[in-house]
């Protein structure tokens, strides 16, 4: 269990690394949310997670998890910005629910839910919010009969189509296919990241995102930032166009769109945040289609990119909401939602039987 800080000042561990195929990623955010911190009311404590998955502050091994000699850490509220599966997917938010220690962001349900990209988009498409037709696939199901189901990709999508891990971010392991002949090897790549697999049909649209961040009032409607827009270079924005070609995409905001293409993707960000139980913040990734003008949820990222130059503080600094101002608040968030929480029975016993 970690002990609670004693100090005047909130100790805050910002959690980052992880055994993800996002580590890297991770990196650079935290090494922003650290600088952007507000430092007369925080004191920050850097926590890293290595690839094999020991939790380490100032080289030191500590406890999450309980390795012999570790130290314990002593903080009184995390800040994770970990990335990918083992990390953002509910797992580290269970381990601190357990350990009872108020943490930034989602909970272990939106968490999980967010990650899984199918589960996401059922959940939503069951609220009503559009998505573009896809299907499924296990890595059993694809070695089991790969023809039957290059049929009926074929047959229910048609071509092109893109290739995603289920429980992935940052673009890792997507490939656009554009032909039957590239289905294989496509799905084989990404079979190495994830044991379930998306092929969503490929259409002609404008990749629009929306920041939401939760109100400090728990009865309020949260608060949805001005949209913002993703002008890849490259074919489709992937993880070479958004980390390793510092040319690989523009991001306008706000983004150009009529006042009633904004106030559709504010109200789909909000009904999406709410039906997958979203708490803290979340980025909800959009597709607008050209020609159509039809709009639709692609995901959602309950631990979006926090560098200086990502879309979510980006785009809430353009709302009116400066990075600082916002770190501070998420921190907030979490430490009012822990005291909610606080407040439950965690016990029950029925006095009609007490002797």
């Amino acid at each position: 269990m970690l002990i609670m800080g004693r100090s005047k000042k909130i100790r805050v561990a910002v959690l980052f690394g992880g055994r993800s195929g996002e580590h890297e990623v991770s990196l650079r955010s935290a090494a922003s949310v650290m600088q952007h911190m507000d430092k007369e009311r925080f004191e920050v404590v850097p926590v890293t997670i290595d690839k094999y998955g020991r939790w380490r502050e100032n080289g030191k091994e500590v406890v999450f998890p309980p390795y012999p000699n570790s130290a314990v850490l002593n903080v009184d509220v995390v800040f994770p910005v970990i990335h990918g599966p083992l990390c953002e997917d509910g797992t580290i938010q269970g381990l601190l629910e357990l350990a009872e220690v108020p943490y930034v962001g989602c909970g272990v349900l939106a968490s999980a839910v967010g990650m899984d990209k199918d589960v996401a988009k059922r959940l939503a498409r069951d609220a009503g919010v559009a998505v573009v037709p896809y299907l499924c696939l296990t890595v059993d199901e694809w070695k089991n009969s790969p023809a039957v189901f290059e049929k009926l990709c074929s047959g229910k999508l048609g071509y092109p189509v893109f290739i995603k891990p289920a429980n992935l971010g940052s673009s890792v392991g997507v490939h656009k296919v554009h032909a039957a002949s590239e289905l294989a090897s496509s799905l084989e790549d990404a079979f190495q990241y994830d044991l379930k697999v998306l092929v969503e049909r490929a259409i002609n649209a404008r990749e629009i995102e929306v920041a939401v961040l939760e109100s400090a009032d728990p009865s309020s409607q949260p608060i949805i930032s001005v949209p913002g827009e993703v002008c890849p270079t490259h074919e489709f924005y992937s993880y070479e166009a958004k980390y390793l070609d510092e040319n690989g995409a523009s991001l306008n905001i706000p983004a150009d769109l009529t006042p009633e293409q904004v106030q559709a993707a504010r109200d789909m960000a909000a009904k999406v945040f709410a039906s997958l139980c979203c708490e803290g913040m979340a980025r909800a990734d959009l597709f607008l289609e050209r020609g159509s003008g039809v709009l639709y949820f692609n995901e959602i990222n309950t631990i979006p990119g926090f560098t200086s130059i990502s879309m979510y503080p980006k785009m809430m600094e353009a709302s009116g909401i400066a990075y600082g101002e916002l770190l501070s608040r998420l921190i907030d968030l979490a430490i009012a939602r822990h005291k909610r929480k606080k407040q439950l029975l965690r016990e029950f016993a029925d006095i009609t039987r007490l002797p």
